[in-house]
Parts: C-alpha cells; structure tokens; sequence
C-alpha cells in the first residue's frame, strides 16, 4: 500500500505514506507544527525520483491522524513515529525532521530507532533542539509570554492566526522585497486547518518547553543541521548554533537570509543538499 494506517498503544491512529521500492534505503520525513506530511510532498518526490523509498507520516491530532485529546507530548510523538517505523520495518532509515518535526527526530532517534539499530542518519532542518523557552539555565531561549501569545491567538481565532503566520515570518514574507506566494500560504493553512484545534493548541508546549539536551547527547549517527540565519520562529543562536554544540557527530550548515520555511522557498538548494548528505 502507498498510504495507510497504524494503530498506536493507545488506540490512536497514525495516517502514513510509503512510495518507492521497499527494498530501497528508506528517508523518513517528520513535519513541523501545526502542519502534516503533506509539508513534505516536494521532497519525497524528489527522493523518490531518486531511488529511495519515502515514508512521512501525520503526527497524532494532526493531518489525517485521528483527533486524540490526550497524550500531545515529545515523548508520544517519538513512539508514534517509531509505531510507524515498526510496522514498515524499515531499516538502515534516514530521518528527516523539521522545526518541530526535528524535536521528534531527535527524541525518536535517541530512545528508540538508534537503540534498534534502525537508523543510518537524521537531519535536522530549522529544528527546535534543545529547549526554545527562555529559563535560567537557557538565556537565550524565547519568553513564556511569545508562546502564551500563540495560545492566545489559536483559541481566539484559528483560521485568522494560521493565515497571519503564514503570510508572514514563517516562509519571510514579511521580509521587504520577499517573492510572496499565495498559493504557498493557502496550502499551509489548509495543512494547519485540517488538523485539530486541540492537539495544535497542546503542541504549543510540547516544542517549546520540552528539554533535548539529552537526546542530543545521545544521538552518535552521522547528523546534519541546516538552519536559516533569518529565522523567524527557531532563532538560530538557540538551537541550530547549540545543536552543533551538543551532537558528537554533526555537521552544520547555515544559509544567509533564508526563513523558517526555507524547505519550500528554497527547495533546490535545500533538496541538493539534503540528497549530498543520504548519499555521502
């Protein structure tokens, strides 16, 4: 099957896609907040069209993932992802994670798929790792107050909220002299609508308050880092420039002037690089 089904522990169902040979090396896609696999089409058909097999699934209340209202937490999201890795058995996996999506990679890799022995590589795009709320050990994390005012803003009017982000400091269009996308923006919106209210609202805390220093610790496969330096959403300081810091085996790659979503403004370059990295 090209799109199914997995049923957690907990009675949750995962929605998944899986294209390409089965008995090619799998890349695996983790999506960012509040958004669906759906984020990744551009790259799995780009990996696809290059011999990989391509697996990406919707993170639970999210996409077509069943509307759960328990258990929105970093540690689910990595068992889910790993129910999903489980059932396809895939082996020798790259993954892939964005924004909140390499929250997910990171904590899958470090409890579940590197202990399996199922992973070769992760990737971490404009990731949240390891902790964006501002504390007192992390100074140069975001205040409280940024993230209350997201809350604010989706149990206040969701739609509105979802099209402000996205028409402005999530892909940069907000930047002067920006090649503004409608039609970009309409397809996040409707990924961020089609998911629900309550597990986005719940995810708020799950990717800004949840500590990965450790995870990152943990992780010894061969790890990328790519990061915008205009990043809007995930500042650069705190997490890709401390990312590199914490893993043991990585390599850092910063693109001057690029957004949050530079995975869709700038998909040649990031696709070239990204296919330089599974293939080395």
């Amino acid at each position: 099957m090209s799109s199914g089904f997995v049923k957690t522990k907990d009675g949750t169902e995962i929605f998944y896609k899986d294209w390409g040979p089965k008995s090619a090396q799998p890349v695996v896609f983790h999506h960012g907040w509040p958004l669906s696999s759906d984020d990744w089409d551009g790259q799995m058909l780009f990996f696809l069209a290059n011999g990989y097999r391509v697996v990406a699934h919707d993170r639970r209340g999210h996409g077509r993932s069943s509307q759960v209202s328990t258990a929105n937490t970093m540690d689910q999201y990595a068992a889910d992802a790993s129910a999903v890795v489980e059932y396809l058995d895939l082996r020798n996996a790259v993954h892939i994670g964005h924004s909140t999506g390499g929250g997910e990679v990171a904590r899958y890799v470090a409890k579940h798929g590197q202990p399996r022995g199922r992973v070769a590589k992760a990737v971490l795009v404009s990731a949240i790792p390891p902790l964006m709320l501002k504390t007192e050990a992390n100074t140069g994390g975001l205040p409280l107050e940024v993230f209350d005012g997201l809350r604010k803003a989706l149990a206040g009017n969701r739609a509105q909220f979802y099209l402000d982000f996205a028409s402005g400091p999530f892909y940069g269009f907000n930047r002067p002299g920006a090649a503004i996308s409608q039609a970009v923006i309409q397809n996040w919106w409707r990924q961020a609508m089609n998911g629900g209210a309550l597990a986005q609202y719940e995810g708020i805390k799950a990717f800004s308050e949840t500590d990965q220093t450790e995870d990152l610790k943990a992780i010894k496969v061969p790890t990328l880092i790519l990061h915008g330096d205009d990043d809007q959403i995930v500042p650069i300081a705190d997490a890709a420039i401390l990312q590199a810091k914490l893993l043991t085996n990585n390599t850092l790659k910063v693109y001057k002037g690029y957004p949050h979503g530079m995975l869709t403004t700038h998909a040649e370059v990031l696709n070239r690089d990204l296919l330089e990295f599974v293939k080395g």
